[in-house]
């Protein structure tokens, strides 16, 4: 492994290249990145960077949206088949179907999304941002996409609006059960639940904090508590146990582990880099499109 360590910052080196990992992959890939966050941080740094060379460590949404917001860089995937199920449980004929219905209606779009839904879209959200954006939309009516238990989640903060919530969802989250996390807390009394808002509903009404993957690291930092449940996907684990080695971190009893995050390793990250292999292309057209509710997204985010 230490050999591989060391060939990947040889190339990346080489290539002026930087690497982003998302906090769902395996710990190993985020220990050999420059930068590790959450969808909407890592969306900034892949603007910002000066770099020629962005390699994407997570799914292809993400590095599609990188590709969208620097067109002039490569966007290299380790894997090209690292996909999110959510991000295709709508496209964009639902959404303008739904858009002919409504006078007074703004598509919201989780960045968890396909550059096409992207590109049919008023405005892109992350779990970290969706609050404050929907708090500055006039729209009575927000079309939500595509996540259900997100959108529900976010419905509650504004009752004068009407929330339009189609069926997606990420089969990961979905799965947490609220069973399984009361199991938890009967064994370990005292210990605080972090959830994610992708997760259903019954999870986050016996949790303690609901946030973005960055803001249960934070929360987690902060808290005098020593024992916490995670409702979230297992790899945030790396980061938190870093961060606090004192503490405890569980995750309920069907261990949530999104198999497209873990399909970058070590050696495809490497090959990706010294083949310039699979890069992301976008049409030119597309990538315009797409561009608008990003850049809104940033702009109303500050």
């Amino acid at each position: 492994m230490e050999q591989l360590i060391e060939q990947i910052r040889a190339m990346k080196q080489k290539r002026d290249a930087v690497i982003l990992a998302h906090y769902y992959v395996d710990g190993a890939i985020q220990d050999v990145a420059d930068y590790v966050g959450d969808s909407y941080y890592l969306s900034r740094v892949a603007m910002e960077a000066p770099n020629k060379i962005i390699a994407f460590c997570g799914v292809r949404f993400m590095a599609e949206s990188a590709k969208i917001l620097s067109p002039d860089k490569t966007v290299l995937m380790p894997d090209s088949s690292a996909g999110c199920p959510m991000a295709h449980m709508i496209d964009e004929s639902e959404i303008l179907r739904i858009r002919a219905m409504h006078d007074d209606l703004s598509v919201v779009c989780y960045i968890n999304s396909t550059a096409r839904v992207k590109a049919a879209s008023d405005v892109c959200v992350t779990s970290s941002n969706a609050k404050m954006i929907i708090s500055k939309i006039d729209a009575r009516y927000i079309l939500f996409v595509p996540d259900r238990n997100l959108g529900g989640y976010l419905s509650d903060f504004f009752p004068d609006k009407t929330f339009i919530l189609p069926s997606g969802f990420c089969p990961t989250h979905n799965q947490i059960s609220a069973a399984s996390v009361l199991d938890l807390i009967r064994e370990n009394p005292g210990a605080k639940v972090l959830s994610h808002p992708e997760c259903p509903r019954e999870v986050i009404e016996v949790s303690d904090f609901v946030g973005s993957t960055s803001g249960i690291i934070y929360e987690a930092a902060g808290s005098k508590s020593d024992t916490f449940i995670i409702c979230t996907e297992e790899g945030v684990g790396h980061q938190l146990r870093k961060d606090n080695p004192s503490k405890k971190f569980l995750f309920p009893s069907a261990t949530p582990i999104c198999p497209d995050m873990k399909k970058t390793t070590l050696q495809n990250l490497l090959d990706s880099l010294t083949h310039l292999r699979t890069k992301i292309e976008m049409r030119e057209d597309l990538r315009k499109q797409a561009l608008v509710p990003l850049l809104k997204m940033h702009e109303l985010a500050g």
